[in-house]
């Protein structure tokens, strides 16, 4: 029989004071409950990681690992960025299982009994999906609907309605630390790691306390990051769609050869414009593109290191 595995569940923290003692209510008690049921042993612990919090986060942490030795804490020495933040919190801790949720819990942290007893059956990645997007404005569910069939055309595998709640064994995060790349976008890095997996559904509640920390901007820069960093089409789609302008420009310039032995040319210098502009534009764009993969390639040829961490409470 496989031996009741230790747990640690990992939860990235950036300015949450309003709502972390709450969190660490209801995490304290799930773990509770799962090691009176036997499912986990009695060592799993909480690690809030503390990515840069310019409020109390750091101290509530603090306050409460001295009261809870199990409830560990983590604190980085700067903001690096929640995908950061996940990995100092699985890479820094020992444990046979792990679990990934935010601090505001809107993922339901019921959840993970069944993500634990889905390991017991063998599965070593276990996917959080939503059930429905209910929680979401129009547009934010719309455009994350159309950001995961951009990324399929793309090529790149990702399980779609998953953000960053998931539960990875021991060796899949093992197997994870051995991808270096910087441009971290961890829904799609997971997925190749290509261990048994499984989903676990659920309904996403609303926020009970604090503000998202996921902007419009930062979804969009997160989503280039995740496009630059896992697909090479768009560099593709730029070659393919630069042979058929320039075959349309051929055709264009036998046209207007013919138009003026014919004597049928229209002078005039809204039809000038319009090719510039339009052509103007796509080099534009496709430059902006190029230019996002060599930003890629800049911040990996750095190889700085991935997070900085000032404080570990053991």
């Amino acid at each position: 029989m496989k031996k009741t595995a230790e747990l640690a569940i990992i939860v990235p923290c950036y300015n949450e004071e309003d709502v972390l003692p709450q969190s660490m209510s209801v995490l304290e008690k799930l773990r509770a409950e799962l090691i009176k049921e036997n499912l986990i042993a009695e060592t799993s612990k909480l690690v809030f990681v503390n990515d840069g919090s310019k409020d109390k986060t750091w101290d509530i942490i603090e306050k409460a690992h001295q009261k809870k030795p199990f409830i560990r804490g983590i604190c980085l020495s700067r903001n690096f960025g929640h995908q950061e933040a996940l990995l100092a919190g699985l890479y820094n801790t020992p444990a046979d299982i792990y679990v990934t949720i935010d601090a505001d819990l809107q993922d339901d942290p019921k959840v993970i009994k069944e993500m634990v007893k889905r390991y017991n059956e063998g599965y070593e990645v276990i996917y959080g999906v939503r059930n429905r997007r209910d929680t979401d404005t129009w547009f934010k569910k719309h455009t994350a609907l159309l950001f995961y069939k951009i990324m399929k055309l793309l090529g790149v595998e990702l399980v779609a309605n998953h953000a960053d709640f998931r539960l990875l064994s021991r060796r899949a995060v093992d197997t994870m630390s051995t991808f270096k790349e910087k441009n971290l976008f961890l829904r799609a890095i997971v997925p190749l790691v290509g261990y048994k997996s499984c989903n676990v559904y659920y309904d996403r509640k609303k926020r009970e306390a604090g503000v998202s920390k996921y902007p419009l901007k930062k979804m969009i820069l997160f989503a280039l990051k995740g496009i630059s960093s896992f697909s090479a089409v768009p560099l593709h789609l730029i070659t393919l769609s630069g042979a058929l302008i320039s075959l349309l420009s051929f055709f264009l310039m036998i046209w207007t050869i013919y138009g003026y032995f014919t004597t049928s040319t229209i002078v005039g210098w809204a039809s000038l414009m319009t090719a510039v502009t339009f052509f103007s534009g796509i080099t534009i764009l496709f430059m902006g593109i190029i230019g996002e993969y060599i930003a890629s390639i800049f911040i990996e040829v750095k190889n700085r290191p991935t997070y900085i961490i000032d404080k570990i409470l053991d």
